[in-house]
């Protein structure tokens, strides 16, 4: 009860802070998925602005429990819904962010919001999903609180027309949207190097001579803890992949932010690595030779290196049928084979490690949604926002 009382008392005193304070028109507040990460369109936009424009002052919203990561890189911060973090968002002219703040968090006039958003959709979002099946809200619910928060953005960005065209209709979004490409895959096309990949592999502690297979999932809407607190079986035999694969193959382990389970692979020793915590997704991408995924948008982002996809998607008909669907026919169109057991999945792993040519849907997908990845995208933004060139 005296929690909920001081919550109360604080939103309160955001809301007047906004409205009597004055803006710093140099401030800039960055924050990835709920302050959790140093990653994304965010850290793609700060990186940028600090190599080039150092007249502006950039410093991250950050989870409390988060902060070891900001400490070891020696990057400016403030602890998310502290009092100093309060008196920052209000005094900042921009706001960065790759995910929906809280819906209590007023945005104070003149203060511009960036919304990067974080993914190319393949799954439904906001108003297009037919029944949600979250913890703590409802559908109808849902659907207000996504359209009330979309309407603080001043920008969106978008990585191509297909996902801006997504977009208007599924946040009710009629403000600018940035068709740029996504800032966050400039390092993929810019640091795709032997030496880049090897320095990673070595940080991370895993063998130079073996290939990479990255496995990243998503969540499931209908499976939790609680509210934002989802449950995850990893329904991959281990055992047998490593049986059959690990002379050749390493597989890393990287679950969605969401997903409250730690994976466990302390049987499957330079084998299964769990990276979940690693810092930012793009520098697993860049070291994995395949890509195993399901619904994840990570798949449009690592078809721009053109290397293999496959779909591990053992769920497949509850998932397009009962949990979100699909904005195209992800069966027909899918940049890669389905598979739905793990045998399928060895098998095609395989496959692939004979035969590399990009088959026709690769060809197509790549042409449709990786049109405007040329390394430029973060330039493009800045230019778009900060800079103004561009209307």
């Amino acid at each position: 009860m005296i929690k909920r009382y001081l919550f109360a008392i604080y939103k309160v005193i955001f809301l007047i802070m906004g409205r009597v304070l004055s803006r710093k028109s140099n401030l800039i507040v960055f924050e990835s998925f709920l302050g959790k990460q140093y990653s994304d369109n965010p850290r793609a936009i700060y990186e940028y602005l600090h190599t080039n424009y150092p007249q502006y002052n950039l410093v991250w919203s950050v989870d409390k429990t988060f902060v070891k990561k900001f400490d070891e890189l020696n990057i400016p911060y403030i602890k998310r819904f502290s009092i100093k973090w309060m008196y920052c968002m209000n005094r900042a002219s921009y706001w960065v962010s790759n995910s929906r703040l809280p819906l209590w968090i007023h945005k104070p006039p003149n203060t511009i919001y960036i919304q990067t958003w974080h993914g190319t959709p393949l799954k439904r979002l906001g108003v297009d999903i037919k029944e949600v099946q979250m913890p703590g809200t409802n559908t109808e619910q849902y659907k207000r609180n996504f359209t009330t928060e979309a309407k603080k953005w001043d920008y969106l960005l978008s990585a191509n027309e297909y996902s801006t065209n997504i977009f208007e209709q599924a946040f009710q979004y009629d403000n600018k949207i940035i068709e740029t490409g996504y800032p966050r895959n400039d390092y993929l096309i810019n640091y795709n190097t032997d030496f880049e990949i090897k320095r990673i592999k070595n940080k991370l502690g895993i063998p130079i001579d073996k290939k990479v297979l990255l496995y990243a999932p998503t969540w499931r809407d209908n499976q939790y803890y609680g509210r934002g607190r989802y449950r995850f079986d990893i329904n991959l035999d281990l055992e047998k992949m490593r049986n059959q694969l690990s002379d050749d193959y390493i597989v890393l382990l990287r679950m969605h932010y969401l997903i409250a389970e730690n994976i466990d692979t302390s049987r499957f020793e330079s084998f299964a690595y769990d990276v979940s915590y690693h810092d930012d997704i793009r520098e697993l991408y860049l070291i994995a030779d395949m890509l195993i995924t399901d619904y994840s948008s990570v798949f449009f982002d690592f078809a721009i290196l053109k290397r293999p996809i496959l779909f591990y998607v053992y769920d497949i008909n509850d998932y397009r049928d009962n949990v979100r669907g699909f904005y195209f026919d992800f069966e027909a169109k899918a940049p890669g084979p389905l598979v739905k057991t793990t045998k399928e999945l060895i098998e095609n792993i395989k496959r692939y490690n004979n035969h590399k040519e990009p088959t026709d849907n690769f060809k197509e997908f790549y042409s449709k949604y990786c049109y405007l990845e040329d390394g430029n995208a973060t330039q493009r933004v800045v230019e778009s926002i900060f800079l103004k060139k561009h209307k």
